[in-house]
């Protein structure tokens, strides 16, 4: 028997599979092996069996140790299919889908066998105890167990994750719950979207299908974007299903998350709850997928292979027979083009969405959020219903607060602000020469952190102290630009008699500092809650009355086909925070461009007049999902012309490409002191154009004029 085995090494160079001779032992497809390659021995895993090989017999060496921890076979099919996918490596792929390192922890479990015999107190008393594991009693035990009054065996002991579990509570279904769930039913293998309100119920409907999936003996897995961020959704199938619930995330320590995966593995665990690798769970007869919050970005993978776990499900539940199940408030246009749509159109409990305009027309107006509340009530709407929305006008203003947003925030008992930029200032210039501080290692400016007294590079870490004078002229007139989240916190400081709860990367870097933070803001009788997009993540706190955003066109200024969806959802997330609870709720958006699309449909919460805009918008420019996009990008330390000679050859080897627009080569903005290239294919022939990109950057990849050059692949950026 040969076994076909892939090295678990990272270089392009290296092109598996390679054939070892299986000398007795029992080995199956995905089992994890110890092989000798050349001079050394490395991991790898078996993605094949055979009876021949093109390796004459004497060539061939036998394997290694075999792992009593697999793969199961179609998670090794997954992985080959990522690794074409992305234009990556099996051995970057199968890295992806491999159990943790660890072992299983064992103890010494005693129990009371039943039978009777003299005791003194302290024996008695032990006996009581049991059953339970041995500590520092055990020379005790054995002489009880000598006795025969006492058993004591080795015990798998689970490393169990710490949760919070939420009250499960009996909900009823609303109408349009329940024809949800049974158009999830009636379609055995099929996909949906569940495009529903903020605080519509898709996590009730996310429960009843899981627990549907559980009496037909099959398993689940629920992606959520990040852990720590979504809360009340791990919680609630933590309640519902207790520890038939798998946590895995990156947070966990080693053997946690050894534990979690292995008892997915054996079967002990049906449900596996967590963000983007949680795709990979080891999930037995998977029935049903659910991608929470499928809008969003951190669904996308930021390393080689650059996989979408959102596509990545989509091929786990056709290649398994599962259903899918994608949830969100704000669709990407893709989802919404691609999958038939279940509605939940009121939030649960109340009314219908606002109708077009009645929102955000309060705020062009000049009507105050007072108002605004007045005419929800008058249309019919109540206190649970979508919040209205006032657009503040911030031409011309000089200052991070609009005297209304002031003013709001000062009667609000509870409320919560976005601002997507951390830091105090933006960046810092000499308003004498003009120098601007930048990075020594990327092009882009240096961010000023007060709190670090220090200027920081938010791309490669570096970090410099803050001027007194320009190191250029001398000067002293050094001007800070731009607010970030640290200089609006104090601000707010100052103008509140109140607790503010700041939640950036900043803040949240420790372990636990993000639920600690969270827990904080809900349990304080009043307070306010700051942040970047981590704060409009799907959060549930019933007494908050007001949300607002700050500068809601940042994100517009990017070059990004994007931009406009992100707007829009960034505003219509935070809204959503905003009067969940019997005291209703509204919302201020502070822009310097209150006349753009995104913003005025988020004002309106105009989710389907958004979606058919920018669907006609993509269509006309040719972005997904009319066609795909393929981003190839080289970089080399220093100098930039071996990126660029090798980008030059990967587009040339892409030049017949049919149906296949080519932008590029490109040069991008120097990154960790590497100098950047970039190719963009768009296109409508998806397989070709990813099978023909794999090629050239593999014989790229191959080629020693390019030694010095890394590659990389990003199938469907974002």
């Amino acid at each position: 028997m040969i076994a076909r085995v892939e090295p678990l090494t990272t270089t392009r160079r290296l092109a598996g599979p390679f054939d070892y001779r299986v000398d007795g032992a029992e080995v199956e497809v995905g089992a994890l092996v110890r092989v000798p390659f050349g001079h050394q021995k490395l991991d790898g895993v078996v993605v094949g069996l055979t009876d021949t090989s093109e390796v004459p017999d004497e060539k061939l060496v036998g394997l290694g140790d075999v792992r009593a921890d697999s793969i199961p076979r179609d998670l090794v099919d997954l992985a080959l299919w990522m690794a074409e996918e992305y234009c990556s490596t099996p051995a970057r792929a199968l890295a992806l889908v491999s159990p943790p390192p660890g072992k299983a922890r064992t103890l010494l479990w005693a129990a009371p066998t039943g039978a009777e015999g003299r005791l003194n107190d302290n024996q008695r008393a032990l006996l009581e105890r049991l059953p339970g594991p041995a500590g520092n009693d055990l020379p005790a035990l054995r002489r009880l167990e000598k006795r025969g009054l006492v058993t004591i065996e080795p015990r798998v002991a689970r490393r169990a994750p710490q949760l919070n579990p939420a009250p499960d509570r009996a909900v009823q279904l609303t109408a349009a719950q329940a024809d949800a769930l049974a158009a999830i039913e009636a379609a055995p293998g099929g996909a949906h979207l569940l495009h529903g309100v903020t605080g519509s119920g898709k996590t009730e409907v996310y429960l009843r299908a899981a627990a549907a999936a559980l009496e037909r003996g099959e398993g689940v897995i629920a992606l959520v974007p990040e852990i720590a961020l979504t809360p009340q959704t791990v919680a609630r199938f933590a309640a519902r299903f207790g520890d038939t619930v798998a946590l895995l995330h990156s947070a966990l320590s080693d053997g946690e998350r050894y534990d979690e995966w292995r008892r997915l593995r054996t079967g002990e665990a049906r449900i596996a709850v967590g963000p983007r690798s949680a795709v990979f769970a080891p999930v037995e007869r998977l029935g049903l997928i659910v991608v929470d919050e499928e809008h969003d970005p951190s669904y996308k993978q930021e390393s080689d292979p650059r996989y979408d776990a959102r596509h990545v499900a989509a091929y786990r539940a056709y290649q398994t027979g599962a259903r899918l199940l994608a949830g969100s408030a704000t669709p990407r246009p893709e989802t919404v083009y691609a999958l038939p749509r279940l509605r939940l159109p009121t939030r649960v409990g109340g009314e219908p969405a606002a109708p077009r305009g009645e929102g955000a027309a309060a705020g062009a107006r000049g009507e105050s959020g007072a108002a605004g509340s007045a005419r929800a009530a008058a249309r019919g709407g109540d206190a649970r219903g979508l919040p209205p929305v006032r657009v503040l006008d911030m031409r011309g203003a000089h200052h991070a607060l609009h005297p209304d947003t002031r003013r709001a925030l000062t009667s609000a008992r509870k409320s919560i602000v976005l601002l997507n930029r951390r830091g105090w200032s933006n960046f810092l210039n000499c308003t004498s020469c003009g120098k601007a501080w930048e990075c020594p290692n990327c092009d882009v400016a240096l961010v000023l952190h007060r709190a670090d007294r220090a200027l920081e590079c938010h791309h490669c870490g570096h970090k410099e102290p803050i001027p007194g004078r320009c190191d250029r002229c001398g000067s002293l007139a050094i001007a800070r630009h731009g607010a970030g989240t640290e200089r609006v916190e104090q601000e707010l400081k100052q103008a509140l008699d109140i607790p503010i709860f700041r939640l950036d990367a900043d803040t949240a870097a420790l372990k636990d500092a993000v639920p600690t933070l969270l827990r904080g803001f809900h349990e304080a009788p009043r307070g306010l809650l700051l942040g970047t997009q981590m704060v409009a993540k799907g959060h549930d706190f019933p007494d908050v009355t007001l949300g607002v955003v700050l500068d809601a066109d940042s994100t517009l200024r990017f070059p990004d086909f994007r931009a406009e969806e992100r707007t829009f959802a960034l505003i219509a997330q935070l809204a959503g925070r905003a009067g969940r609870g019997p005291k209703g709720g509204r919302v201020l958006v502070q822009t310097s461009v209150p006349d753009a699309p995104a913003i005025v449909a988020a004002a309106h919460h105009d989710s389907d007049g958004f979606l058919t805009q920018e669907l006609e918008r993509r269509k006309a420019f040719g972005y997904p999902p009319f066609k795909d996009l393929i981003r190839i990008v080289t970089s080399a330390p220093h100098d930039p012309a071996p990126a660029h000679a090798a980008s030059t050859a990967i587009a040339r080897a892409l030049t017949d490409l049919p149906e296949t627009e080519r932008l590029g080569p490109a040069p991008l903005f120097r990154l960790r002191n590497r100098e950047r290239f970039q190719l963009v294919l768009k296109t409508t022939q998806r397989a070709q154009a990813i099978h023909a990109t794999k090629a050239a950057v593999d014989a790229a990849a191959r080629d020693k004029a390019f030694r010095a050059v890394n590659f990389s692949v990003d199938v469907d950026p974002v």
